[in-house]
């Protein structure tokens, strides 16, 4: 089966996209993964309102990648703060990743505004898609083909041809078409 005849509507990408896919929650994202765990801080720092960050935390921790904590300041009500779970530190090369891409393609003339680094020997980090035990591999030397739970297309839905297909995902079909 090739990439144009599988059903989109199974695709891991879509999936991601419906639980992160919201600048809002990646920026909450961002906070909880540089220490910001409190509601009030995370709303300061990136000036949200109340409104849409309880909506984005109430949904990441349905989705199981942040938790709450409680805690309880002196003279306060117990409130919550928000750590990561395991499936949310999985994120972390995502993030790492749209961070790489607005550093290459989004900086100020000055450089990158955050540098990560490794905390032992002081390097940069860096996102990139390797097979086990070998090099970083670019988007020319990777393709996707579908997988074993690729859906093939419904045949009641209308079949979009290659030209539009590739326009609508940015993929094309592979290597060849990737601008660089």
């Amino acid at each position: 089966m090739r990439w144009l005849e599988t059903d989109t509507a199974n695709c891991s990408v879509q999936r991601t996209l419906d639980v992160i896919g919201e600048k809002w929650t990646l920026l909450v994202l961002r906070e909880a993964f540089n220490g910001v765990r409190r509601f009030d801080d995370m709303r300061r720092h990136v000036g949200m309102s109340e409104p849409i960050l309880a909506d984005r935390l109430r949904k990441l921790v349905a989705a199981g990648i942040l938790r709450p904590v409680p805690y309880r300041q002196a003279g306060h009500r117990t409130r919550n703060e928000y750590r990561l779970t395991d499936k949310g530190l999985d994120l972390f090369p995502v993030l790492v990743a749209l961070l790489q891409w607005g550093d290459r393609y989004c900086a100020d003339e000055d450089g990158p505004p955050v540098v990560v680094r490794d905390r032992v020997s002081g390097r940069p980090v860096a996102a990139v898609v390797v097979p086990a035990g070998t090099a970083g591999l670019t988007a020319r030397e990777t393709e996707s083909t579908p997988g074993p739970g690729a859906w093939p297309v419904p045949a009641d839905r209308p079949h979009r041809s290659r030209a539009s297909a590739s326009a609508a995902t940015g993929t094309g079909r592979g290597p060849d078409t990737i601008d660089g």
